[in-house]
């Protein structure tokens, strides 16, 4: 069994030692993307000129404010910049229609000839760090900086997500995922891990495609959700393992997937639907309600190493 769930009574890693961890990933990121480098940039900017010759490239006429806040500069650095720009001719001002307060910003050619040998040396540098690493590590590796960005303050992507049926290294991902996400949680100890792992190996050697089915969803090429459609008998079926990543939620992902058990079911015949959850679980709950389950059956358990409410939910189709 893996040792990352991680328990309420895990001994968190002391304050110290973390912020150690972040200084040392800092050094260690800087220096391979060469920030330290003489000419890093690319030419004769510094890097935050760069930064904000980037913006101004990629923006339709922003404004000084808007790149302040998206670089984090001081407004009078900033401005400093941006003098030196319109002096060099690299930049021109036009007073904003809405507020006459407001200088809308926008770059001239001679700026864009200055800027294209720093954007062609970025992308060369980023695409060759890319092309060393296999497209799975690729994946990881912009996965795991989404999640920097998006534990650090940035508003995580409303990007669109797609429903599929199973392939190659889900199930791997449907057990570990299952482990991570209710220890973490909820402190739920391994046994989590067990029970689904047995679930996963029953559903594919008893698996019955006409009446059965699994979804994985998938958000920028990576699993975020889960659900299965089980055979319990002629008449009913039972969903199982219902799970949305803590990334993907407020997405809609877990009503979806609930309601495409529920679509598959009244097409192939069954007349109800049962599942199994816990009372501590309240948004997988409110998908229930929401879709019209009813709660049948109560009962406790400690299986988990925690105290739980287990409980029944039945839906006539």
């Amino acid at each position: 069994m893996t040792s990352e769930v991680l328990s309420a009574s895990s001994v968190p890693v002391p304050l110290d030692r973390r912020v150690a961890a972040v200084r040392k990933f800092n050094r260690f990121y800087t220096r391979r993307i060469g920030v330290l480098q003489e000419g890093y940039s690319g030419g004769d900017f510094s890097l935050a000129e760069s930064r904000v010759l980037y913006e101004i490239a990629h923006r339709d006429k922003p404004i000084a404010t808007e790149i302040a806040q998206e670089l984090g500069l001081d407004a009078g650095y900033l401005s400093r910049i941006l003098k030196a720009f319109e002096a060099r001719g690299y930049i021109v001002r036009e007073t904003s229609g809405s507020d006459g307060r407001q200088s809308l910003l926008s770059m001239t050619k001679r700026g864009r000839k200055a800027f294209e040998p720093i954007e062609a040396h970025t992308v060369t540098e980023i695409s060759a760090m890319l092309g060393a690493l296999s497209l799975e590590q690729q994946q990881r590796l912009t996965g795991a900086m989404r999640t920097i960005e998006t534990l650090l303050g940035e508003e995580a992507p409303r990007t669109p997500y797609i429903l599929r049926p199973l392939q190659a290294g889900d199930i791997g991902w449907v057990v570990a995922r299952h482990g991570l996400v209710y220890g973490r949680e909820y402190g739920w100890n391994q046994t989590i891990e067990v029970i689904t792992a047995e679930i996963m190996v029953a559903f594919m050697r008893n698996f019955d495609a006409s009446r059965e089915c699994g979804w994985i969803a998938e958000r920028d090429g990576e699993n975020v959700g889960c659900v299965f459609l089980v055979k319990e008998d002629d008449q009913t079926a039972r969903l199982r393992l219902l799970l949305v990543d803590p990334s993907a939620r407020g997405l809609g992902i877990g009503t979806r997937l609930v309601e495409e058990c529920l679509r598959f079911a009244r097409r192939v015949g069954y007349r109800r639907v049962t599942l199994w959850t816990h009372r501590v679980l309240e948004g997988a709950r409110k998908i229930y309600v929401a879709a019209g389950f009813k709660l049948t059956r109560e009962w406790t358990h400690d299986d988990f190493g925690k105290m739980l409410v287990s409980e029944t939910w039945d839906l006539e189709l």
